[in-house]
Formats: C-alpha cells, structure tokens, sequence
C-alpha cells in the first residue's frame, strides 16, 4: 500500500455504520403490500451483483413514519449482515425508489463524502480485500451473522480524496458497460415480447382478418395442455452428504439463479460428473423453460443457456419442437397468478409436475410458430452474447479491483 494511504477499521473511518430499526414497529407480514409508499429491503434485493429489484415489497406512508432508523439516502451503501454475508449495493441516483429502508439483516454505510467515496467503498466492498476479512469473522453456525461490533473491526484502505476518484473512474467504466448491456437485454425481450403480445395476446397475428375463429380459437390453433409443450421434468438434488457430487462441469440451476437473467448461463453451484450421473434423467438440453413452482419465487420463468440440471423447486419443459421454445417462454411468463390459484398454501405454495403439466393453454398454428421463432431467435442469441460479455467484463474488473484497492495498480 502506498505511503500516503491510510488503513483504518471501519470503526474509526469517515463514515456511519446505521442499524435498522428492531423495535416494536417493525414491520409484520401483514404490514406489506405488492406496491405502495417505501421499498422495504429484503434478502433477494441485495445481491453479489448490487441491487435486484424483480420480487419487492413494499409499506404504506404511515408505516414508513412509524419506523425511526434504517432509511436510505442516496449515495448510501447497504451491507447484507445476515445469512448471506457481504452481498453489497449503492443506493445512487439510478435508483428509481425515492423511499427505501433495510431490514434487520442488514447495515447503511453512510460516508463523509470529502474523506471518503462512496463509490470507493461500494468498490472496496466487492474486493476479494473485504470477502476475506468478512470470511475471518463470520460467526453463527445455522444463521451466518456479522454483527456491528465485529464489522467495526474490519479495515479498509483510505487513499487521499484524489487517487478515490481516478480509481473510482477506473472500475467505474466496467460497471457502466455491464449496465449498459444488462439494458440492452432488457430492450430486446421487449421488443419480443411486444411481438407475442400483438400476435398470441391481441391476436393481431398476420392474417388474422380472413382467419376463422372455430370453438373459440383460429383455425389452425389447438386447446392442449402444458404437457403438449414437450417433456416435464422436475429437478432433484444430489445428495449433499457426498461433496464429490458438486463441482465445475454442469450448471446446477437454483431459484435464485433465475433473477440475474432470462437465460441462465452461470450459477453459483456446478455439479460434477458424478452428481450429473447420479440422476442423468434430470439433465435438461440448452433452451429448455424453467419455471419456479414452489415458495415466492413461484412462476419465476428462465431458459438454461447450456447443458443443465435444477433443484426440486424448478419445472422444467423441454419443447417437442425448437419453434415452440420462446412462444412457451412467454406464455408461461403470463402463468404467475394461474400458478398461484392451484398451488394452495398462502405461506408456501406448491405446483407440482402433475399439476403443472395438466394446465390449459392454447399453441398457435404451426405457420405462426415458426414465423415467431425465426423473427425473435436473433434476439435471444444476442442476449446470450451480452451475457457472456458481462461476464468477461466482471472478470476483468475483479482482477482488476483488488489490485487498484491496495495500490499495486498506480493510477
């Protein structure tokens, strides 16, 4: 580290470390709501990746004003204290949420801004540097914590205010062209997803002034079940009792792998050869629908980019025809609130594969599936392409990161 840098705990560093409110007020399940006043953080929401806004919850005016600490302001950083620990996220002017709070597994670092970056610390935090010491600390044994007297004791390095900035430039280029085409992805499902709205939801499909509606569907189209897509599996885990079952070779697809993207290409456990084997009829070909059919995450929908098996809390179906592959995909994206209604359980429902693959939908004719294919195949490809450049850009920066936080890397 150079001579002019510092390396304080967190303790004695320009900067707050605020609590959330644990008191009586604290919010009970009945007090959230699919939408409403402030954003109430839970676990999903701060990833390894920064925030995650696909599942929120939110609390009314009046409960926000009942609660007295663990509000953001912008430019905060929220640390995750709880079960998974150090997953970290920046609360900066990007953010669409104007009322947010934690919850009580959580931490804000608010810093004096003319000693300490934020940007600096939301980098340092993400360091290998940090991983590690958070790593020494943990305590808890089912429920992983790291409380505030022990995050105290951490250190961070604290270069003068202007090395801060040229180094925040630095990664900061990565994470805008990681952003960028996390936004580009975004515009090219839509744009696909007009497409099925217009033809399969509007049925403003082409020909559809001289086409005949018969049983109440066009001519050419069929009332079948979700079986009729192709073959249902249910995934299974190997048993967790060998280690040798998890490795590197396939993506082991878990519920939570299915928010970062809609085509999953990597996930945080792999099986090895041994694990695949140990229940090769769970093996899904690249482009087959997966579906989250137990729990909160219940109708969550993702395509597998590769060779792949999932957990028991996924559906997956293989299409009997590639044309159907994004024609299911956005079907069954509609299915959230059909899921719910025959998965009984407030607190925890469950489709099962019998019946997930017994529901009702409708397939186009087979004109129009292929044509709907070959008209958003190129968007989905470019998908991939963008998530495989990520990727490569986060390696980059990580490599790159550690190296600027110790000042190995003049800047």
């Amino acid at each position: 580290m150079m001579s002019s840098w510092t390396e304080p705990y967190l303790e004695d560093a320009p900067l707050q470390i605020i609590d959330g409110d644990r008191g009586k007020a604290y919010p009970k399940n009945s007090d959230y709501s699919a939408e409403g006043h402030c954003l109430f953080l839970n676990a999903g929401n701060v990833t390894s990746s920064g925030f995650n806004f696909s599942e929120c919850q939110f609390l009314s005016e009046q409960k926000d004003d009942e609660l007295r600490k663990g509000k953001l302001v912008r430019n905060d950083v929220v640390l995750t204290t709880r079960g998974t620990l150090g997953n970290v996220a920046y609360y900066g002017n990007d953010i669409d949420f104007s009322h947010v709070r934690i919850n009580s597994g959580m931490v804000i670092l608010r810093t004096d801004q003319t000693l300490l970056l934020p940007e600096f610390l939301y980098g340092y935090l993400r360091s290998p540097s940090f991983e590690n010491q958070v790593e020494q600390l943990r305590s808890g044994v089912a429920q992983p914590q790291l409380p505030i007297r022990d995050l105290s004791k951490i250190k961070i390095p604290l270069p003068p205010i202007n090395v801060q900035e040229r180094i925040v430039e630095v990664f900061l280029s990565y994470d805008n062209l990681i952003e960028n085409n996390k936004r580009r992805m975004v515009l090219l499902e839509d744009s696909a997803r007009l497409l099925y709205n217009e033809w399969f939801v509007r049925l403003r499909f082409p020909g559809y002034e001289h086409t005949h509606i018969i049983d109440g569907l066009p001519e050419g189209w069929k009332r079948t079940t979700v079986s009729g897509l192709g073959k249902v599996i249910t995934g299974k885990t190997p048993s967790t009792k060998d280690s040798d079952n998890f490795g590197t070779l396939v993506p082991f697809i878990k519920t939570p792998d299915m928010h970062v993207s809609s085509i999953v290409m990597f996930t945080e456990e792999y099986l090895s050869e041994k694990g695949i084997n140990s229940q090769k009829n769970k093996t899904l070909p690249p482009n087959s629908i997966l579906v989250a059919c137990i729990g909160a995450k219940l109708g969550v929908v993702s395509l597998n980019g590769l060779e792949s098996q999932t957990n028991q809390q996924i559906n997956a179906v293989v299409p009997a025809n590639e044309c159907l592959t994004y024609y299911a995909y956005f079907m069954l994206k509609d299915f959230r609130e059909k899921l719910l209604a025959i998965g009984g359980g407030a607190t925890m429902p469950n489709v099962n594969k019998t019946k997930f693959e017994s529901m009702s939908i409708d397939i186009p004719a087979q004109y129009l599936l292929d044509s709907f294919h070959e008209t958003v195949k190129q968007n989905f490809e470019q998908i991939k392409t963008l998530i495989l450049m990520n990727k490569k850009l986060e390696t980059a920066r990580d490599l790159l990161l550690p190296r600027l936080m110790s000042g190995e890397i003049a800047v």
